[in-house]
């Protein structure tokens, strides 16, 4: 067994591999970059090498300096992560040229996988079913509109080397593709050094499920089950789940043996997941397709570890030294239902813009990673578990990927997993930035979530106009009012003990209030006795302490965990998926807010402006050119990913304030139009 691995990854999987690599008494070593210098997974390494700057060009990508830091360090094996250098074949050979173990596939492996364009060759001459496309080269964008009049639209371009959502355009028609085609091949070389693109037909309402494979270098190969992966946002994930609602055993059965026979046919071993898209049309459920196989360890590995209470760091580690698997096909099982929500810093209120910047509040419901390494099982406390790698008062830096911590919830029924993510949502503290929590959470409480009815259109079919929050019922707008009125009371009453007045009053007054929630007002009224919504009593049993951000309110037999946060009028009380504004005005002095005048807000059409931090990749338009509605202005690159910007109306452009090449700060003004 090695005796110390060097992790060349950082963030959450630095810290998951450092703990099971502790838990095996391996020593770790650490590598980081400038932005990363107080990160945890720093920390929690035994020792720790600096790589370089922030950018990931000139740290985690570079080879020579990972190899550089296993030498200074003496590790003897290497754990790649996912992304960054997990996926290149040139990496792992450098490794082995220093006679160093790469904690991964053999090179073969991941170059025959790994290249989308060659890996569905293979899979089409191995008899696996694979989407109709084109996989040769394609010369140009006309070229690429001429493949995808002879395919039909819709079809998928992607970047050959692409992963995790980058580089993709989904085209609809010629315009389509003729502004995707040179975005993928930009991102493409970006992103992964590889501008080769290759385009396939779009299957209309699919489902997204993945094959768990695990194998070792004497041959044994066993598939841990699926993962449901159907709802997406921009290709990427966002929720994950094991096993899939969708598949029947039968069909389990048939993926399971064909992606074994795949990974066999390469000479796989270690963990790898093969990538399927399924025609949810389909109710015989036979129609799958080969996607892709990613030759690393999956971000939404934990579900797969919480069913089947197989640790797939850990086993990756024993292949890696040469160990036989200690399980059979036979041996793996099922059991219960997980569920891994990806929590990231976008703004699904502002169109799910990336939101970078510093972490002012961070409390996860549950622990995440300690400096120790101790971590709270495969399923974590009471079936709630935390994936993390940042610290309250760290930032989210605009170099990497958005995402802050991998909520999974474990139960024995799908909705039992469902509902712990609810509460748990509920529960998780995240100041200082935009953050996607609100959305996730409604999500699990949307009836067709709920159903399993899942398809990767599901957030543009169901959020057609955007994200504003899950709905609220009348009995939690209900709910809510009692607990703002408790909460005004208890602040009303702080304020009297502060300015010494009223002090021989039990209770002093106000605490009878007219609280408006969604257009709707409600007389809260608040004494000894309880407290009454619209005169009905209200069974409500909290405490409150003025200053407290996050409460507990039982509420009949409902609990809600609420996040409370006072704003100018009132207060913010963000629970069940939605952040909800409440007016709050004592009783005597609601009916003078009628006369009260109207701020109308800045007409703020006539700017185009950054609705991100990012960088001005491109500018369409220069001073004194008429633009038309939908037209696109600009482009601006934003962790790792290009963002269209068009016109909103038909205008002239009056002004140019930025140009291309340029770093934006969030609402800069690119150009004036009028």
């Amino acid at each position: 067994m090695f005796k110390k691995i060097l992790i060349a990854n950082r963030g959450e999987i630095a810290c998951r591999v450092i703990k099971t690599a502790r838990a095996m008494g391996i020593a770790t070593v650490a590598v980081y970059s400038d932005a990363d210098a107080r990160a945890p997974f720093v920390a929690m390494a035994d020792e720790a090498v600096h790589i370089g700057p922030s950018p990931a060009a000139q740290s985690y990508l570079i080879a020579d300096k990972i190899i550089a830091a296993c030498k200074q360090t003496g590790a003897d094996a290497v754990h790649p992560g996912y992304g960054f250098l997990s996926e290149r074949t040139s990496f792992a050979e450098a490794l082995a040229a220093e006679g160093i173990a790469f904690v991964g596939p053999p090179v073969n492996a991941i170059a025959a996988m790994g290249d989308k364009i060659e890996s569905k060759k293979l899979a089409r001459a191995a008899g696996v079913n694979v989407v109709p496309g084109f996989v040769g080269e394609i010369e140009d964008t006309d070229h690429a509109v001429r493949i995808s009049e002879e395919i039909g639209y819709p079809v998928m371009m992607k970047a050959s080397a692409g992963g995790g959502g980058k580089g993709m355009r989904l085209a609809y028609n010629e315009q389509d593709v003729r502004e995707g085609f040179p975005a993928v091949k930009r991102e493409g070389l970006n992103s992964f050094g590889d501008d080769r693109v290759f385009i396939e037909k779009f299957i209309l309402n699919p489902r997204h499920i993945e094959i768990q494979i695990l194998g070792d270098q004497h041959g044994n190969i066993v598939y841990l089950n699926e993962r449901e992966c159907s709802i997406q946002r921009r290709h990427q994930k966002v929720v994950e789940e094991a096993p899939s609602p969708f598949v029947t055993p039968k069909m389990r059965k048939a993926m399971g043996e064909q992606c074994v026979a795949l990974a066999r046919a390469v000479g796989y071993y270690s963990a790898g997941t093969v990538e399927l898209i399924v025609s949810g049309a389909d109710e015989s459920g036979e129609s799958f397709y080969f996607l892709e196989m990613n030759t690393r360890l999956q971000v939404e590995h934990p579900v797969t570890e919480a069913i089947t209470g197989v640790d797939l760091v850990e086993q990756m580690i024993r292949v890696a030294a040469g160990e036989k698997l200690s399980f059979g096909q036979d041996d793996v099982k099922i059991d219960g239902w997980a569920i891994e929500n990806r929590v990231y810093a976008e703004d699904p209120y502002r169109g799910f813009l990336p939101s970078t910047g510093r972490l002012a509040r961070y409390n996860p419901p549950v622990a995440g990673w300690t400096d120790d390494g101790a971590e709270n099982g495969r399923r974590g406390v009471d079936g709630v578990r935390v994936d993390d790698g940042v610290y309250e008062g760290g930032e989210v830096s605009m170099f990497y990927d958005p995402m802050i911590a991998k909520l999974i919830t474990w139960g024995a029924t799908r909705d039992e997993a469902a509902d712990k993510q609810v509460a748990a949502l509920d529960a998780f503290e995240i100041e200082g930035l935009g953050h996607n929590i609100d959305f996730v959470s409604a999500i699990m409480q949307h009836p067709r979530f709920r159903s399993g009815n899942l398809t990767t259109g599901f957030i543009a079919e169901e959020y057609p106009e955007g994200f504003h929050g899950a709905p609220a019922s009348p009995e939690l707008q209900r709910s809510l009012a009692a607990v703002a009125g408790f909460i005004a009371t208890a602040r009303s009453d702080r304020a009297r003990q502060v300015n010494g007045q009223l002090a021989d009053s039990p209770l002093p007054p106000p605490s009878e209030w007219v609280i408006t929630l969604g257009g709707e007002s409600f007389a809260v009224s608040v004494d000894l006795d309880g407290v009454s919504v619209n005169g009905d009593a209200v069974e409500l049993a909290m405490s409150y302490t003025p200053g407290e951000r996050l409460v507990q309110a039982e509420i009949g037999e409902d609990v809600l965990t609420v996040k409370v946060e006072p704003t100018r009028t009132g207060l913010k009380l963000t629970t069940r998926g939605a952040a909800h504004k409440l007016s709050i005005l004592p009783a005597h002095v609601a009916p003078l807010a009628q006369h009260m005048l109207e701020k109308t807000p800045p007409d703020l059409s006539k700017f185009l402006i950054c609705p991100m931090p990012g960088l001005l990749v491109s500018l369409a338009v220069k001073e004194g050119d008429k633009v038309e509605a939908g037209q696109p202005l600009a482009v601006v690159e934003a962790m790792k990913m290009e963002n269209i910007l068009r016109a909103e109306k038909s205008a002239t452009v009056k002004k140019v304030n930025a140009q291309a090449g340029e770093s934006l700060a969030v609402d800069a003004v690119i150009l004036e139009l009028e």
